[in-house]
Formats: C-alpha cells, sequence, structure tokens
C-alpha cells in the first residue's frame, strides 16, 4: 500500500511514456521545444510493464493512466497497454493525449485493453488552436476524438484550458460542442509547471470565472463531495443531466485532502505530487537488479513523504525544475 503521513493512500497511478510532444503549446514549452531525454534515460517497455505490475500486484494501484509528453510517439505503446491489461488484477487503464494520432490507433489501443482516453483540446477555431500549440493539427484533434468515440474508448473527456485574451471566450461554445458529440468537457486552471516559467497567477483564467461564463448559458446543479470522492474535477450536471462538465481548479480550489496518486516519469523517477520538487529515483535500483519487494519498498518511502498540499499558495512557492512535458500530467 502506497500510504503516506496524512493517511492517504495512492491507488492511481500516472506514467509518463515520453517526454516528447508534437505541439509545442504556449503554457508548456518553448516553440523551439525542449532538450529531450536520451534514449538509454527512459525506461524500456519491459521496465515499465514491471513497474505497472509492481504498483498493481503489490502496491495497491488500481488505476494506470499512461501519459507523456505525448503518450503516442512511444512505438511500443499498444504492446504495453496489452500486456498491463493481462495482469491480476487487471488495473483501469486510460490515456491523455493531444489526440493527433488517435485516428490511427484507437481501434488498437481498444483492443489491447485501453479503457478510456483524455484528449486535450482548448479551441474550436483551427486559427487559435494554431496561436496556442503552434501547429496546424486542429483538423487531426477533431478526427482522432470521433475515431476514439467510434472505438468504445469511453467515457470520453476533452481537457481544455483557457487562457486569458487567447481563448476565453469560449467556454460557454465548447460546452454545447461536447454535449453535442457526447464527450465530457473538463476545464483545467493553467497551472505553474511550463517550462519557460514564465505563468502568472494573476493571468490565470480561474475556476470561478469559467463557472460564471457557463451560467449565461447553463444551468450547472453541482454534483457533490460525495459522487467526487478523490477526483480532481468537480463536477456539474449540465441544465438537468445526464450531460456533466468538470473544472479542476488546482490553483484556486486544491485537492490535496483527497489525493490518491502517485507518479512515474519516463526515466523511472517516482513524483509524489505533481509539484514537488524532489523525485526519488527508482530506475537506478531496477537496472542494478533489486527485487519486486525491494523496489516497492522504495516506492513505498517515496510516498510516505509527501506534503499535506502542493505549497501553490506559500509566497516561498517554487515551480518544478521539470516542465509538465517531463514529469507527466
Amino acid at each position: 500500500m502506497l500510504i503516506d503521513t496524512y493517511g492517504r493512500v495512492a491507488t492511481d497511478l500516472r506514467v509518463s511514456l515520453t517526454d516528447r510532444c508534437n505541439l509545442r503549446c504556449t503554457y508548456c514549452m518553448p516553440e523551439e521545444g525542449l532538450q529531450w531525454l536520451a534514449k538509454p534515460e527512459l525506461l524500456t517497455d519491459d521496465e515499465i510493464v514491471r513497474m505497472v505490475r509492481i504498483a498493481v500486484t503489490d502496491l495497491g494501484v488500481t488505476d494506470v493512466r499512461f501519459t507523456g509528453g505525448e503518450p503516442l510517439l512511444r512505438p511500443g505503446l499498444v504492446g504495453i497497454v496489452e500486456r498491463c491489461a493481462a495482469l491480476e488484477p487487471r488495473p483501469r487503464m486510460s490515456l491523455t493525449t493531444n489526440g493527433i494520432g488517435l485516428r490511427r490507433t484507437a481501434d488498437a489501443l481498444r483492443a489491447a485493453g485501453l479503457d478510456r482516453v483524455n484528449v486535450s483540446l482548448d479551441t474550436l477555431r483551427p486559427e487559435v488552436f494554431h496561436t496556442l500549440t503552434r501547429r496546424n493539427r486542429h483538423a487531426d484533434v477533431i478526427a482522432g476524438l470521433a475515431a476514439a468515440s467510434a472505438a468504445g474508448l469511453a467515457p470520453l473527456k476533452v481537457n481544455t484550458v483557457l487562457m486569458r485574451g487567447v481563448n476565453d471566450d469560449e467556454a460557454p461554445d465548447l460546452l454545447r460542442w461536447a454535449i453535442d458529440h457526447g464527450y465530457e468537457l473538463r476545464f483545467i486552471e493553467q497551472m505553474p509547471l511550463d517550462a519557460q516559467h514564465g505563468w502568472q497567477r494573476t493571468d490565470m483564467v480561474t475556476a470561478d470565472e469559467i463557472l460564471t461564463a457557463l451560467h449565461d448559458r447553463f444551468s450547472l446543479t453541482p454534483e457533490g463531495e460525495s459522487v467526487r470522492g478523490s477526483a480532481p474535477a468537480e463536477r456539474w450536471l449540465v441544465d438537468g443531466g445526464p450531460a456533466r462538465v468538470g473544472v479542476i481548479g488546482s490553483v484556486t480550489r486544491p485537492f490535496c485532502r483527497a489525493c490518491d496518486r502517485t507518479r512515474l516519469t519516463a526515466d523511472g523517477q517516482v513524483r509524489n505530487c505533481l509539484f514537488a520538487r524532489e523525485e526519488s529515483d527508482l530506475r537506478t535500483p531496477l537496472r542494478s537488479g533489486a527485487s519486486d519487494a525491494e523496489v516497492a519498498e522504495l516506492w513505498k518511502a517515496a510516498m510516505w513523504g509527501k506534503k499535506a498540499g502542493s505549497g501553490l499558495d506559500d509566497p516561498q512557492f517554487l515551480q518544478p525544475d521539470r516542465p509538465m512535458s517531463a514529469i507527466g500530467g
């Protein structure tokens, strides 16, 4: 069991498969990209499957989310999913992606055992998509969403970050579009995880602002904490349901008290919090002959030291040295 000193138990594992990405989102990385991890630093497919197996069979993890960077850039992704789906007990498995490669991979991923996907899409306007991502791939994301839906990767969630003065006027239109297509929309406050360290709290579109914009067009009924559990998103029924919309207020509405996540980076480091400035190396013992039991004990120790909260409200808060693309969101 992955428990910390505050009694929280981590049952949700986020696995970064690569730090590479084929977009250059302004809130994540500079236009020229980053210095990617060298291949020998990355966990191999076998090592990733072994780490997931240890987490599931020895440490009580029940949910596995594959992330990046962009996980669809990982050549062995389908095989990793298939091997993890064969574990006993079988974890629930999902994928967070920018959606560009889903049109060609959705069917294979579903056949391998993937349960569902989260797709990042911040705008309905191709020209704004280019401004935000510095790439002309809007149509590919829309096609990827359709392919994932057709493949049965459900519930299909769309993650949206609103940027002030760029796409902050689109919240109601995005929700109407998501409902019409059977997707569940989740707005995410912009977080201080950009490689440029240019994040400013005053520039962020807050959860309250998002909800105010939605209330102008929709009736929203809160589901409540009893339904939410440890989920990061607060959810509302839209116009009485069954459609729902979620808001992840990581900055202004932190959910640290109920956090059940543990994170494995693409180079084999355990992060016990998305905003942690420290990591625990599991790759070295893994490659030095450590047994599953020894790796599990190191993982437990890493989680035991988890802090009470993210520290975002501390005036002395410092962003993690590594950006979102390296951490795995």
